[in-house]
């Protein structure tokens, strides 16, 4: 998501939205505070939009995210319940060795990976920052909300794939 924004994407024109859209949060405890407002702005918007069925699945950092998507999709995808979408949430700061560079190139691979896998879009919700401010920014601040820009693009991606059903 660019820095400068994108003045369409708040936009919600996707005709009717499937109420009944399973989506499932996969957010990490590391940078809590940080991700647990970027999981509040995606409620916002679901809520806005009579989304209901949000399941919210936490896991210890953003290189576990992944494996938790996929092992969920696994579980559930022969069940009627299963998710229409998956937003991975997390926040990892810079820190003073490459191991901001491992992460971020291992979080940001694996949702690649299960875009192209999975047969329901994954979208990429971790902020990859260099500092706690920048994080803030990104979460109501100078740069919009990008856990209310995540739940968006998961709502948009439904409508796009149910648009090929028809």
């Amino acid at each position: 998501m660019a820095s400068t924004g994108n003045a369409n994407l708040l936009t919600l024109n996707t005709g009717i939205l499937a109420k009944d859209a399973c989506i499932v949060i996969v957010k990490t405890e590391w940078n809590a505070a940080i991700v647990n407002e970027l999981e509040n702005g995606c409620h916002r918007i679901f809520t806005e939009q009579g989304i209901q069925n949000i399941l919210s699945l936490i896991v210890p950092g953003a290189v576990e995210i992944p494996f938790a998507i996929k092992a969920f999709w696994e579980a559930k995808k022969y069940m009627d319940e299963r998710p229409n979408a998956f937003i991975a949430l997390g926040c990892v700061i810079k820190g003073d060795t490459p191991h901001f560079d491992y992460v971020c190139k291992a979080v940001t691979d694996g949702v690649t990976s299960l875009n192209l896998a999975l047969p329901v879009p994954v979208i990429f919700g971790v902020l990859t920052v260099n500092t706690d401010e920048q994080a803030q920014e990104r979460i109501g601040g100078k740069h919009g909300h990008k856990g209310e820009e995540a739940a968006i693009t998961a709502l948009k991606m439904i409508a796009l794939q149910k648009s090929f059903k028809l």
